[in-house]
């Protein structure tokens, strides 16, 4: 009589050989299928794809399935974001048809300037607190160019300078290409940025974009605290642009868009040049320029 390891040993290599040939048995069958996700296949028994049982998605449904009531339902519990944006498709499609424009005779409307007509009037009624918002706008502006600066010049991290550089031009591109008129209620003061009450009323918001553009290389080196500062700041100084008409509301919002789209610009160009905008303090090139002077040296 063979030993029961021996037994055991044998049993073993025949389960095996029997799940190879497709004869598995019931337990085996249990624990090969265990943790598998099994489709069932429609009643027609199509099989996926079948030209005679219907084109049809992942898992047999067909793509009609997605408009049953519980295909909608299902839809808008996984994606609800998408879902709403759909439907907010469908609402601007009829208010395009439906809302009137404004006359050509007309000021422009701004849904903004509606929303800050009281701040407007307080400031116009002071001169000396339009003089001090629009001062500590520009310690704010200055801020942001510090910062970019600092990162680039001190921690050798080139990203937020390059976005901005591209940011400033493309703004300077498309306000000089359409230019916007000019608020007639615009509050213009001797300490706005730039300094002297000149004209700085191009789309869209650099001072709105620079900030962006800071924040995040803020939170890309893990300095969210002090992005968050930047953002409340930015915030107030989104309000007071439109209570000083200093901008229009598309203005700032464009400028927000800018600030991130230009980022991520800077961060494709960095990476074509194959520089880590993260964490390497120099570039590909300019560390090749710093091994020849030491070798030549």
């Amino acid at each position: 009589m063979p030993p029961p390891s021996l037994t055991a040993a044998n049993d073993r290599v025949a389960a095996a050989a029997s799940a190879a040939n497709g004869h598995a048995g019931p337990d085996a069958r249990r624990r090969a299928g265990k943790g598998k996700k099994v489709h069932p296949l429609p009643a027609d028994g199509a099989a996926m794809g079948d030209g005679a049982g219907g084109e049809r998605l992942a898992g047999g449904r067909r793509p009609m399935d997605w408009l049953s009531p519980a295909g909608v339902a299902g839809i808008l519990r996984r994606h609800p974001l998408p879902a709403l944006f759909a439907c907010g498709l469908l609402l601007f499609m009829g208010v395009e048809y439906t809302i009137p424009m404004v006359p050509a005779a007309a000021p422009p409307l701004d849904l903004g300037f509606h929303a800050t007509a009281a701040m407007h009037a307080g400031i116009a009624a002071r001169p000396w607190l339009n003089s001090l918002l629009a001062a500590l706008n520009t310690v704010f502006v200055a801020m942001q160019a510090a910062y970019i600066l600092w990162a680039v010049l001190a921690e050798q991290r080139p990203r937020a300078a390059i976005a901005t550089l591209m940011m400033f031009t493309c703004r300077g591109l498309l306000g000089c290409s359409t230019q916007l008129p000019l608020p007639a209620e615009f509050l213009g003061s001797g300490m706005d940025f730039p300094m002297g009450n000149v004209s700085f009323f191009l789309f869209y918001s650099g001072h709105v974009a620079g900030a962006v553009i800071a924040s995040i290389d803020m939170r890309r080196v893990g300095r969210r605290r002090l992005a968050v500062l930047y953002d409340t700041l930015n915030l107030l100084q989104f309000v007071r642009l439109l209570a000083c008409r200093g901008h229009y509301t598309i203005d700032l919002a464009v400028g927000v868009g800018a600030g991130l789209v230009f980022d991520m610009l800077a961060g494709w160009y960095l990476d074509s040049k194959n520089i880590d905008s993260g964490d390497n303090r120099c570039c590909s090139s300019c560390q090749k320029a710093l091994v020849s002077q030491k070798l030549t040296s």
